[in-house]
């Protein structure tokens, strides 16, 4: 009587929360409508008329369900949302044998385990003690197709549906209390608990599903993969006289000679070449090698197109370049005072804006156009140095004189830096040992024996020191002239090939070939230290070949002229800064060069001391006219 009162109190409370009679069809009807719930009656009609039915519900889909967009076979339209916050409200069921009353909506939901794959058993508990197979039947039958319902002693029991979705519809009713007719006894009420089941008969189903998905899964990819595949080449035909004739006339055709060729490819590389099959085979190498002049001409035919698409390419850009400076001009007499001062502000910032991405896309442009012509420039000078042997030897012949003077010149700069340090060192412990002294007269009587060993220290310390300093100096010296020898054996080489180049050029094709003979034999038979003994010939040799463009004349002109205004020299960047401005190709080697091969005009002078270190080139054309 306790639980029936209990049971009955509970059924109070929660009518007095829903607040709504039972027996009013039509307002809980909008209510489970507003909830996104279907109410149906146990026998299958509606409890709702047709205009309150939610569009698409099928009435056949069983009793009380939450419409889930997820629930696999319910396709409805999904309700509105709802706040999380808001319980479910559920409804008294009526059956024939029992009524299910449900919780709390105040109470939090049942739990459920996580669901197995394929699960379409659900186990039932909590059921009540008088409860018999046909009851639960009635009960769950609404749900879906029952397979089978295994019935335990202890109040519970596993059923099986035919689908899926119906496990779903029979989790619904997990919470509600059954109470077997109208009885109050203990044994015929009881809280019934729904929840997922394992069974191996799902798990086989659900893996054969699997292993059928994946089948067509396999046989799709394959099929497409079947299609994009490319076709397969068609077979070689095997030789014979009848395909030899054939094969003769495909060759000569040039829309198949691609397919003949790899034909005859196939049978000289099987062996079918012998001795009565040679002339066969020799006269169809012979149709090949025809089409190789077919195949230079279509190749020639290729590049000059590809020269006009260039040249069409590059006079397109410079018409887009021409605009841009058209634009660029309309920008720039707009800014003007006379024109700028009639502009609002905000016309002014756009009319700034413009003419900023103008300029920008017409440097882009030109910068585009100035690519192209290096890259024509560069292919010419490409062709100049095949055309041109003599000038390839010399220049190869300067670049190993330039490697080894510039070595030399490394040495000697690494070895005037050490030099600079070392004095640095000497000056640093002389001012020390200075310092030393000065509180030995004063603090004598104080201190009488650790000021005479420092300045014995130190004594040894700058004796090492000058030592080292006499050796660097005795280094530098010989560098200094292994890097004269160098220089010199430098102009004499420069001096031989500027004569050697003029000999060929004032005499024939013949003459050449003996002079060259001549030389070779001089220079084998040790004609050419005589070159040594008159250093008047070797300076009038350089002289007279060294100036070999009126280019070279002119800038041997304005640097005697810039140096000869400077009386204290010039270091190399600030002499290659001024006539950059004159002449913006030429580069800061170039000059080095020019005048490294002119010692007699120029002269080049290391001033400052360690980090001020500087070479400094001067004019001494002068010096060496009064000296001669």
């Amino acid at each position: 009587m306790a639980s029936a009162a209990d049971g009955v109190g509970n059924l109070g409370a929660e009518q007095n929360h829903i607040s709504v009679p039972v027996a009013d069809h039509g307002a809980w009807a909008t209510a489970m409508n507003n909830l996104g719930i279907m109410p149906m009656g146990i026998s299958g009609q509606q409890l709702v008329s047709d205009s309150l039915c939610i569009q698409r519900f099928d009435p056949g889909l069983g009793l009380i369900a939450p419409i889930n967009p997820m629930i696999a076979g319910i396709s409805l339209v999904p309700p509105p949302p709802v706040p999380p916050d808001m319980p479910v409200i559920k409804e008294i069921i009526h059956c024939k044998s029992c009524t299910l009353f449900p919780q709390n909506p105040n109470l939090p939901p049942p739990s459920t385990r996580e669901r197995p794959p394929g699960c379409k058993t659900v186990f039932v508990g909590g059921l009540p003690e008088n409860a018999t197979e046909e009851i639960i039947r009635e009960v769950f039958d609404q749900c879906g197709e029952i397979i089978a319902i295994r019935k335990s002693k202890k109040n519970f029991c596993h059923i099986r549906f035919s689908e899926e979705f119906m496990v779903d519809k029979a989790i619904y009713l997990s919470g509600y209390r059954m109470r077997i007719g109208s009885s109050t006894d203990k044994k015929d009420s009881g809280k019934i608990h729904v929840d997922f089941a394992q069974a191996r008969d799902d798990l086989y189903e659900w893996e054969c599903k699997q292993r059928l998905l994946a089948r067509e899964e396999r046989h799709r990819r394959k099929i497409h993969e079947d299609r994009l595949r490319p076709p397969s080449p068609p077979p070689i035909v095997h030789y014979s006289e009848h395909e030899v004739a054939l094969l003769a006339d495909r060759l000569k055709d040039d829309h198949k000679f691609s397919e003949a060729i790899a034909i005859l490819f196939t049978w000289i590389d099987r062996g079918e070449v012998n001795r009565r099959t040679a002339n066969h085979f020799y006269s169809m190498i012979q149709s090949a090698n025809s089409h190789v002049r077919r195949l230079m001409s279509e190749k020639a035919q290729h590049e000059e197109e590809l020269e006009r698409a260039k040249e069409a390419f590059k006079n397109a850009l410079l018409a887009i370049l021409n605009q841009f400076e058209q634009i660029t001009a309309v920008f720039t007499a707009a800014t003007r005072q006379k024109a700028w001062d009639h502009f609002s502000k905000a016309q002014r910032k756009n009319i700034d804006i413009w003419r900023k991405q103008c300029e920008e896309l017409r440097n882009a442009h030109s910068e585009e156009i100035m690519g192209i012509r290096r890259e024509e420039e560069m292919e010419m000078s490409d062709d100049e140095s095949d055309e041109s042997p003599c000038k390839k030897m010399r220049t190869e012949e300067n670049g190993v004189c330039d490697q080894t003077q510039a070595s030399l010149k490394e040495e000697n700069d690494s070895l005037r830096w050490q030099l600079d340090a070392y004095r640095n060192e000497v000056e640093l412990l002389r001012k020390e040992q200075s310092r030393a002294s000065r509180p030995e007269d004063d603090h004598s009587h104080t201190h009488p024996h650790s000021p005479e060993a420092q300045i014995q220290l130190l004594q040894q310390s700058m004796h090492s020191m000058q030592q080292q300093l006499l050796n660097l100096q005795e280094k530098l010296s010989s560098k200094e002239t292994e890097l004269e020898q160098a220089r010199e054996e430098h102009r004499y080489l420069e001096g031989e090939v500027l004569s050697l180049r003029d000999k060929l050029l004032s005499s024939n094709g013949e003459t050449v070939e003996g002079t060259n003979g001549e030389l070779h034999e001089k220079g084998i038979n040790g004609c050419v230290p005589s070159l040594y003994h008159s250093r008047d010939r070797r300076t009038e040799l350089i002289t007279r070949g060294v100036i070999t463009s009126e280019k070279e004349a002119l800038l041997l002109g304005i640097i005697s002229t810039f140096l000869h205004v400077h009386p204290f020299g010039a270091n190399l960047e600030y002499l290659w800064s001024y006539i950059q401005r004159l002449d913006s190709k030429v580069s800061a080697g170039e000059l080095e060069r020019l005048m490294v091969r002119l010692p007699s005009m120029f002269r080049q002078e290391l001033s400052g001391v360690g980090a001020t270190l500087e070479k400094r080139w001067k004019f001494c054309g002068f010096d060496t006219l009064s000296s001669a």
